[in-house]
């Protein structure tokens, strides 16, 4: 009866319900709560208070660890779920690096820029939030998207890797060239890239390395159909808190959330189609193609709103807490996309 309930879960054409459910009881408590009076801790900073022994318990803090733990769900059974000569194959993948490289550094911040110049010129918080979301390439839920979608899970972790010591070079230097001299501090990327990535990858190489090795590989497979269930319900999870977190704002002033949904929408279709096809053209196989298109598409929300909080005023910090209520059902839709057109493109290649 359990697991029948769940295997619900697992269809992926009743998702789309699953998403628009998550979303209104998101919107509904931010509302009953008035959740946007508060100001909302940085999920580091929480836990920071928890390890000094100064954590308070309040609906701030709480919403803040909402965050991690859905986050965690997430992304800990697609790590759980990568063999570790698998992530050895991967590595050797000098195209879809390549490919990565291109588009998140030398296409992506400039692209927001843009559409940031178009659509947002007269409201300068807005404007300021639109291109610091556009700085630096996601290093946690694109793995997860990209799992959903069936694509290649070892490049993509190796990919969100080689992103995660890159933004720690770049952002500073791209906050600099883009927005002029801001001051934050660098170790934010740092601490990010440990608690969003880190953290997940150690403990799913660990259920792994020490279940297989105890219990044997159908042990495992026996537990994948529980993990691929956590993950869809941190998704849901991680949704009503995002949205809980700006809900009354959203049925206040729906306008704002408007003019950020415009152009993150184009950045994020435009994105993804133009990285997917290109990968499709140079011969890679849908696997492939999914795990870099997602990886040049998704940007890093923690990031950006820990920057916004710490350099910016609260406006700026609430346009890039928006940031992720658009950019994870769009990132959902291109996961139907990829896998509605993965007969057409990709028939007969492996």
């Amino acid at each position: 009866m359990i697991r029948r309930a769940l295997e619900k879960l697992h269809n992926f054409r009743l998702l789309p319900v699953f998403v628009l459910v998550s979303m209104a009881v998101g919107v509904t408590i931010g509302k009953v709560y008035g959740i946007s009076n508060f100001k909302i801790t940085p999920p580091i900073d929480a836990i920071k208070a928890i390890f000094r022994g100064s954590y308070e318990f309040s609906l701030p803090n709480t919403l803040a660890l909402g965050v991690v733990l859905g986050l965690f769900m997430m992304i800990y059974p697609a790590m759980a779920n990568i063999k570790f000569e698998d992530l050895g194959k991967a590595a050797r993948s000098p195209r879809q690096l390549a490919i990565v490289m291109f588009f998140n550094y030398a296409v992506a911040p400039f692209y927001m820029l843009l559409l940031a110049k178009i659509f947002l010129s007269g409201e300068v918080d807005l404007y300021t939030g639109l291109v610091l979301y556009g700085l630096a390439p996601c290093i946690a839920m694109v793995i997860v998207f990209t799992y959903l979608a069936g694509g290649n899970g070892p490049l993509a972790i190796i990919l969100v890797a080689f992103n995660s010591i890159m933004q720690m070079i770049l952002i500073p230097v791209y906050a600099k060239l883009l927005l002029g001299d801001i001051r934050f501090d660098v170790w934010v990327v740092g601490e990010s890239v440990l608690l969003y990535l880190g953290i997940p990858l150690l403990a799913g190489m660990l259920t792994r390395f020490l279940g297989v090795k105890r219990y044997g590989e159908q042990w495992f497979h026996r537990l994948k159909f529980y993990l691929d269930t956590m993950s869809i319900v941190g998704l849901l999870f991680t949704l009503v808190v995002m949205f809980a977190l700006k809900g009354d704002l959203i049925l206040e002033k729906p306008f704002f959330i408007v003019q950020m949904a415009i152009p993150m929408t184009i950045f994020f279709w435009s994105m993804f189609v133009v990285v997917y096809l290109v990968s499709w053209k140079l011969g890679l196989n849908y696997e492939d193609s999914v795990a870099v298109a997602f990886n040049s598409t998704g940007r890093d929300f923690e990031i950006a709103i820990a920057i916004a909080i710490t350099a910016f005023n609260p406006t700026v910090a609430l346009a890039t807490v928006i940031g992720p209520l658009i950019e994870v059902p769009v990132m959902l839709v291109l996961v139907w996309f990829a896998k509605s057109t993965e007969y057409k493109l990709f028939k007969g290649r492996d």
